[in-house]
């Protein structure tokens, strides 16, 4: 049976010298990581391209059908190179949480994969594993703090600053620690979040170099004194630790797709929760060393890209210059109601009943006066009769509907795509943000959840509006916002399938993360650490004698 792990590990791989070389970085430029991964030094100097062209790429909201989004990806990415457009992909790290739970793993699929496949998806360069560290140092030192002088009065009920592992752990979400005696520290409850969640991981995703993640390191708020004066990791004097720990994690991973394509992968917010997008240093290097940098945003263009337009934006220093929105027949008749066990029975109107949500994310982009068009990842149950029923749909808001094969054919079945996307990005745009940084919190989230969501209006628990007041005390209002909700849904209901409107959003609670340069707000039953399903993805990986892995994806 053919697998996307078999396809990638009977690939054979070019050194990364040779990949490196592609993109024009030097072997003073990178750090060899083995034969096939490197890290790429920072700075990197100027190149001829200082404008690259940003492609990015969405989808509409997920579901057990699958949408590719990943595969088409790096079936662009490979078609615009055999297209001889000097381009690379700029994607995020998996995490280990969900290739061991249920999602799997991140790096695309059949003939467009982005490989060592195994190794990517597992520990990499250590890029989390030095993020988890960062993280829990700065726990451990908070918690001794409090333990020894305490001279600013930190209130061990009011510390905001969480543990974390990249690991799906339901177990962890709250614990109490500091038991069995005075020696063992100050007893209060906290808990762990996973990785991919942390402040730390967002920050380095967001930092422009090592000086700014630093500067936003020191400005994490981890939490209150006795009189509720926000405590920060610069008055803490734990800044440069965290950055320690942080700076070759800050180097952006060099790989290549199985059609040697150069891919940079670098940091993996989720986007469910943080902002869902690779780090701004990956983006801007590919795009010094490039023509055209297609990179992604995570989930459904309600989370990734909305936060890609209205958070790394602002970072960045740049927009997309176009967006596709990645579709499936199967995914849009799952939304219109049909059984999963049904989807490769043609079904148009099942099928009709689910494009609103894929029209919806649609309406939604246009909004930030961007040049768009879906892509169509073809499966084989698709009919001809289906695939018109799309196109004819999108073509009713102007836009071009293509179908792609990217699993099975890679990038000469992502060309047509790429062909209109190139000419997509010579059109002018003029990108716009949602919502400006002046408007107070509860407006911005007020925005996106009716802008965005379809809501009728935003419900704050009256936690949440305490949070809003401390929040205007503390001038952080300027703060972008950073919606926490469900990624199967529009709402903050997971079952709400389609394109619901005229809904209640329910915001539970918000969390300043000064560092990241957002405020979080958890919508509905959001939670910041995933559990495991019934059965896991890992009680079906193998490993043999030989070290070769079997079982995964």
């Amino acid at each position: 049976m053919t697998t996307d792990l078999s396809i990638a590990q009977a690939a054979k791989l070019e050194p990364i010298t040779k990949i490196a070389a592609k993109t024009g970085l030097q072997p003073a430029e990178i750090e060899l990581y083995g034969d096939t991964k490197a890290k790429i030094k920072l700075p990197v100097t100027d190149r001829k391209h200082q404008s690259g062209k940003l492609i990015l790429v969405t989808s509409i909201n997920p579901t057990p059908a699958g949408e590719g989004k990943s595969t088409v990806l790096v079936g662009l990415g490979d078609a615009l190179n055999q297209l001889k457009h000097q381009t690379i992909i700029a994607m995020r790290e998996p995490s280990m949480g969900p290739v061991f739970g249920m999602k799997g793993g991140a790096t695309g699929g059949g003939y467009s994969q982005v490989v060592p496949m195994e190794e990517i998806n597992l520990h990499f360069t250590g890029d989390f594993h030095a993020i988890t560290s960062a993280n829990n140092t700065l726990a451990a030192l908070i918690d001794n703090y409090i333990m020894r002088d305490n001279t600013l009065q930190l209130d061990p009920r009011r510390v905001i600053w969480k543990r974390v592992e990249d690991v799906n752990d339901r177990a962890l979400r709250n614990v109490v620690t500091g038991l069995g005696g005075v020696m063992q520290g100050v007893p209060r409850e906290t808990g762990f979040d996973i990785t991919p969640a942390s402040e730390i991981m967002a920050i380095l995703c967001l930092a422009t170099d090592l000086a700014d993640l630093k500067r936003r390191v020191n400005q994490i708020v981890v939490g209150y004194t006795y009189d509720q004066t926000p405590v920060t990791v610069g008055e803490l004097g734990f800044g440069d630790v965290v950055t320690i720990l942080l700076k070759d994690a800050i180097k952006p991973n060099l790989v290549q797709t199985l059609a040697h394509t150069p891919t940079i992968i670098h940091g993996g917010p989720f986007a469910n929760i943080a902002h869902g997008c690779n780090s701004v240093i990956a983006t801007q290097t590919a795009m010094k060393l490039a023509d055209y940098t297609v990179t992604e945003a995570g989930f459904g263009a309600d989370l990734g890209a909305e936060k890609f337009l209205d958070i790394k934006t602002r970072a960045l220093g740049a927009n997309p210059d176009a967006v596709v929105v990645v579709a499936t027949i199967r995914a849009l008749k799952y939304n219109g109601g049909a059984a999963l066990a049904d989807l490769t029975t043609e079904d148009l109107s099942s099928l009709e009943a689910g494009m609103p949500n894929l029209l919806k994310h649609l309406k939604n982009l246009r909004q930030y006066n961007l040049p768009l068009v879906v892509a169509i990842n073809r499966f084989t149950s698709d009919t001809e009769a289906e695939i018109n029923l799309v196109k004819q749909a999108c073509a009713t808001l102007g836009i071009e509907a293509i179908t792609t094969d990217a699993w099975a054919q890679g990038g000469q079945g992502t060309q047509d795509l790429a062909r209109a996307v190139v000419k997509l990005t010579e059109q002018a745009n003029d990108f716009q943000p949602l919502y400006d940084l002046d408007a107070d919190v509860a407006a911005k989230i007020t925005t996106v959840a009716r802008q965005i969501y379809g809501a009728k209006e935003v419900e704050f628990s009256k936690k949440a509006q305490r949070q809003l007041a401390t929040i205007k005390a503390n001038g952080w209002d300027q703060l972008p916002v950073c919606i926490a909700k469900t990624q199967y849904s529009l709402t903050d209901d997971p079952a709400e399938l389609g394109a619901p409107s005229d809904f209640v959003f329910h915001i539970r609670e918000l969390v300043p993360k000064l560092g990241a340069g957002f405020i979080v707000a958890l919508a509905g039953s959001m939670l910041t650490m995933p559990g495991l399903p019934k059965v896991p993805a890992a009680v079906k990986m193998t490993i043999d004698d030989n070290g070769k892995i079997d079982g995964m994806f």
